[in-house]
């Protein structure tokens, strides 16, 4: 009888204990874009340490499918300035919604988290990119790159297989004409050094 009761009053709890709160879902897949301060190929990159001890940079991350939860997160590009392992400036683009700008946040230390430790700032601004065959352009309220493709074999483009990181796929080897940033408290300008566009697919494990 002792036992029927105690089953009962463990059954009891269980019902009445709420669950813990699930874990998001979200998925995104992306282009990336970046220049560094870091020379050609960049060693942050294939697991190393930057160049001189410091890596300047500016990576743009356009989302080409994603989601969080139910917001749909195709579309977004945020534009990140950093000082590599000391701050960053992350920028989402002033085009959208209140909702995925919330979406985004919410993503930082799941999908960002390199990013958000030492992030100075989170806004809207407006963000450019041009990208063609051979040159990619970017630019944010601060700061812009222009790199060109370095060219290896037969003319193609130089490509680097399966780099340690998810962001990392699919990974072009590009060299800056010009990578810049310009505030009131820090200041870079760079010519022929690194340059990457790569691949991003990266999501919850449910």
């Amino acid at each position: 009888m002792r036992t029927t009761a105690a089953l009962a009053s463990l059954c009891l709890l269980v019902l009445v204990v709420p669950a813990r709160g699930q874990a998001p879902d979200w998925h995104l897949t992306a282009t990336v874009a970046e220049s560094c301060s870091c020379a050609i190929a960049c060693r942050c990159n294939f697991g190393g340490e930057p160049d001189g001890g410091k890596c300047e940079g500016n990576r743009i991350i356009s989302i080409e499918k994603g989601h969080y939860n139910d917001v749909d997160l195709a579309g977004v590009q945020l534009l990140v300035t950093f000082h590599m392992r000391t701050w960053s400036k992350i920028y989402i683009s002033d085009k959208v919604s209140d909702q995925q700008m919330k979406a985004v946040e919410a993503l930082m230390p799941l999908a960002f988290a390199g990013f958000q430790k030492g992030m100075l700032s989170f806004t809207k601004a407006p963000i450019t990119m041009e990208v063609s065959d051979t040159r990619v352009r970017f630019s944010g309220p601060e700061s812009a790159v222009d790199m060109e493709v370095m060219k290896g074999f037969n003319g193609q483009a130089v490509k680097v297989l399966n780099l340690p990181a998810a962001v990392f796929q699919d990974y072009t080897q590009f060299r800056s004409v010009s990578h810049r940033h310009t505030s009131a408290t820090h200041n870079w300008k760079h010519s022929g050094t690194n340059g990457f566009t790569s691949r991003w697919d990266v999501g919850s494990r449910r």
